[in-house]
């Protein structure tokens, strides 16, 4: 296990490179604007650009730009600077992650007990209406866009205009620290919209995988021994068809504590999503490289986890 874990460290560490290196090269061989033009303001001269440019070490090479800037994140955790406010980026991520942790964090419970409960609900009592109802809504929810959910969440249970002003704090975010009374009714509405996708999905996979684990001849053997339905289901059933649920929500959580990029637009969550989404519209490559340097972060570490569990999950699976 332990030679397991080493090797797949280092090949995150190898991922981590390639997908820095391919951000970089896409942003620079194919770049949308120029970063000194945008510092400069309106109608800037030539001269200006070109200053700007030096000063931001955009003249050099681009070998060079890379291999300065990947020593710096290695040996000295330095994302480089913003383009457009020269504050450091590391400075900016970490000012903006609890937001989007606490997002990720109260979504991801939501998705995991509705969707799981659906889940195995739907599964134990196929073919009933209570299964046709879920799966059909479930369907609904997977079809429906997080913005678009989002934005009618809004109009309908917090703004002036819907009738049903259930959730007047969302769209004005509140720090845990600074109210957490207010920092709880300000995200309630923001875990249900991105939390309805997930659980839609989750109960539709767990459904199908408990399905057919429950024909297997395990199952069988344990309803022959006498145990109840409700511990062939719950200890035995789940247990081998969550396996593909794990893999899933590393994936997803991982991607998610990088910057859940819509909802935070949509309900002005000052998170990293919302960080990477700013730096989109300024071209501000550095805060760029740095959330998706982030991102492919936390799914690497997400993977080698969800891989670790396999192994305590499921019996069968052993690491050599």
């Amino acid at each position: 296990m332990t030679r397991y874990i080493i090797r797949r460290v280092l090949w995150g560490i190898v991922l981590l490179v390639i997908v820095s290196a391919l951000t970089f090269l896409f942003f620079n061989v194919f770049p949308t604007a120029n970063p000194a033009e945008l510092r400069a303001g309106r109608n800037p001269s030539p001269r200006t650009v070109a200053y700007i440019a030096r000063e931001l070490g955009l003249n050099r090479p681009l070998y060079t730009q890379f291999y300065d800037y990947l020593r710096g994140v290695l040996l000295h955790l330095d994302l480089g600077y913003s383009y457009y406010s020269n504050a450091s980026v590391g400075s900016l991520i970490v000012e903006r992650l609890p937001a989007t942790v606490s997002l990720a964090a109260g979504a991801v419970v939501l998705w995991l007990v509705s969707g799981l409960s659906i889940g195995i609900v739907s599964a134990v009592r196929r073919r009933t209406w209570l299964d046709r109802t879920a799966m059909g809504t479930a369907l609904a929810f997977v079809s429906a866009p997080e913005y678009w959910l989002g934005l009618i969440a809004l109009f309908l249970f917090a703004s002036d205009i819907g009738k049903l002003r259930i959730f007047p704090g969302a769209g004005s975010y509140v720090g845990l620290s600074s109210d957490p009374g207010k920092w709880f009714t300000s995200l309630i509405l923001p875990w249900l919209v991105l939390a309805a996708s997930f659980a839609a999905v989750y109960a539709r996979l767990l459904r199908a995988n408990l399905l057919d684990v429950l024909d297997q001849d395990f199952i069988r053997t344990a309803r022959a021994k006498g145990l109840s339905e409700r511990r062939v289901v719950l200890r035995h059933g789940v247990r081998a068809a969550i396996t593909p649920i794990v893999t899933v929500l590393g994936l997803d959580l991982g991607a998610l504590l990088g910057g859940a990029l819509l909802v935070e637009v949509v309900f002005d969550i000052p998170g990293v999503g919302r960080l990477n989404y700013d730096a989109l519209t300024h071209a501000d490559f550095p805060i760029i490289e740095g959330t998706v340097l982030l991102a492919a972060l936390f799914i690497v570490v997400a993977n080698i986890l969800v891989d670790i569990s396999y192994a305590y999950l499921d019996p069968r699976v052993r690491f050599k």
